[in-house]
């Protein structure tokens, strides 16, 4: 299924990658930093710090241009940051990119720097392991430190919900906020999940499994208000889904149900309905077959619906294949050719030809470039040559 590629897409178009998120929300104190820099009127770098950056082959000028704010630091813990890197196994490279991604990382004490490392071996014992993490999330590292005490205590509570030490760790690379806040925050989000699951009919003995694969596919699940989730799955019901159908949905969205939003998920349904002029019922199961219709924004819709109408394909073919809206329209078109240059021709077939990653696509054409090249055997058929 493509369906999850597209929303996350979807996603990333309004608040960024999870990199940018994670950085943009642990900024704030060090944003507070360079406000105050720039009001007071201080302009000399801290020389210690470039001498010490320079030492070790970092871009400095890269730093002036994108944190500059940072180089007008004291004081700076260069070498204390490099040689923790160091003694964790990092080679030069490794150091001097985390340093270039992350300069913020110079102003945690050495101090700090321990007891996060302690921290995070609580859960992530190997040295290597950690590093990868830090390469990746470096400011879930180093800019967290300051809220040690809330990260021990959201650890415990997240553990006594079963959940793994990976997971708690992907939670704590990807989503650091949700360790910083307090823990009543988390609790009550995590109650209203629970809650949420077992209203809709939802089996208290899978319960763990199927709130690991909620917040682990979509920790930023935990920052969003619990009222998000509700709103959501009260406009689905007043749509006409039954309680075993939000579940159905609930279980499939998983994290990125809390993504939607009532307004524009009416006006998507509303306009598809439109289109198609399809009844509720067969919009609802067109929503169960293809969740991510509820994600697409409306002008992105209407060209796939054009790209659609305009290659043949019928309203009909659609409503019972959904899963095409799934795809951008020049993909569309490109599948329909390669289709048709082995004489498929989707206006007289199925939707279902065009569906799925480029590699399902790319197995199902060369099954059928196969059987063009190779008929099947006849039995009936006569031999050439027998007369």
């Amino acid at each position: 299924m493509v369906w999850p590629l597209v929303m996350l897409l979807c996603i990333c178009r309004v608040v960024g990658t999870k990199e940018e998120m994670t950085a943009k929300a642990v900024h704030g104190f060090y944003l507070s930093q360079r406000s105050d820099l720039l009001c007071s009127g201080a302009t000399a770098e801290n020389q210690v710090a470039v001498e010490a950056l320079n030492e070790l082959s970092v871009d400095v000028q890269k730093i002036r241009q994108l944190k500059g704010w940072v180089l007008h630091q004291s004081p700076v813990y260069v070498i204390e940051t490099a040689s923790l890197l160091r003694d964790m196994g990092a080679k030069w490279p490794v150091i001097t990119a985390v340093l270039e991604l992350y300069p913020e990382a110079i102003l945690c004490s050495p101090e700090l720097q321990r007891a996060q490392r302690e921290l995070w071996k609580s859960i992530c014992p190997r040295d290597i392991d950690l590093l990868g993490l830090i390469e990746k999330f470096p400011a879930s590292f180093f800019a967290s430190s300051s809220h040690h005490a809330n990260q021990r205590a959201n650890i415990d509570f997240f553990q006594s919900l079963q959940l793994n030490k990976r997971i708690v760790t992907k939670l704590m690379a990807v989503a650091p906020q949700s360790f910083s806040c307090s823990v009543e925050q988390n609790e009550e989000v995590v109650c209203m999940l629970q809650q949420a699951y077992i209203e809709l009919g939802g089996h208290a003995t899978n319960m763990k499994s199927w709130l690991q694969k909620l917040i682990s596919q979509n920790p930023f699940i935990l920052l969003k208000p619990p009222e998000v989730l509700r709103d959501n799955l009260l406009f689905l019901r007043d749509q006409g889904f039954t309680t075993a159908e939000l579940l159905r949905l609930l279980s499939t969205l998983k994290g990125f149900v809390a993504e939607l939003n009532p307004d524009n998920m009416h006006k998507t349904l509303a306009y598809s309905r439109e289109t198609l002029g399809c009844s509720e019922v067969e919009l609802r199961d067109m929503v169960l077959n293809c969740p991510a219709l509820l994600y697409c924004p409306v002008v992105i819709l209407a060209e796939r619906f054009n790209g659609l109408f305009k290659a043949g394909v019928t309203m009909a073919q659609i409503i019972e294949t959904p899963t095409v809206l799934e795809l951008t329209t020049q993909i569309v078109n490109h599948r329909i050719q390669r289709l048709k240059s082995y004489g498929y021709d989707v206006r007289k077939g199925s939707l279902l030809a065009l569906n799925g990653t480029k590699k399902d696509f790319e197995i199902s054409f060369d099954k059928l470039q196969l059987r063009r090249e190779r008929p099947l055997f006849n039995p009936v058929a006569p031999i050439k040559g027998d007369h």
